[in-house]
């Protein structure tokens, strides 16, 4: 078991910033890659970025790229994800998932989740 607790969420204006940490709990921490997943109100769970365990593979879906910066530090057995330039479309409850295998967008591939936290942009 992978515990997973995701923090730094909130209600921010357009063009702010927010910076999400998914905090795992155990010495493992550095097997796994990190998948960030959001859902939106009334859509489909999606991927978002992901990292792989040494943080040499990193992925973007096409909408965040240039603004969101995903990273991990395994000595704190911590991922990040920094968002900037943030839009009303991005408001969601962002997730972290770990996939004791290779980073993917594929949901079903990942073994652990958090429990989500909500990132709300106004305009």
């Amino acid at each position: 078991q992978v515990p997973l607790v995701e923090s730094g969420g909130g209600l921010v204006q357009a063009g702010g910033s927010l910076r999400l940490s998914c905090a795992a709990s155990g010495r493992t921490f550095g097997v796994y890659a990190i998948g960030w997943f959001r859902q939106a109100p009334g859509k489909e769970r999606e991927f978002v970025s992901g990292i792989s365990r040494n943080g040499d593979s990193i992925f973007y879906i096409d909408s965040v790229k240039s603004r969101f910066t995903v990273s991990r530090d395994n000595a704190k057995n911590t991922a990040y994800l920094e968002m900037n330039s943030l839009k009303p479309e991005d408001t969601a409850v962002y997730y972290c998932a770990a996939n004791g295998r290779m980073v993917s967008a594929v949901q079903r591939d990942y073994d652990y989740w958090g429990q989500g936290t909500q990132v709300t942009v106004s305009l």
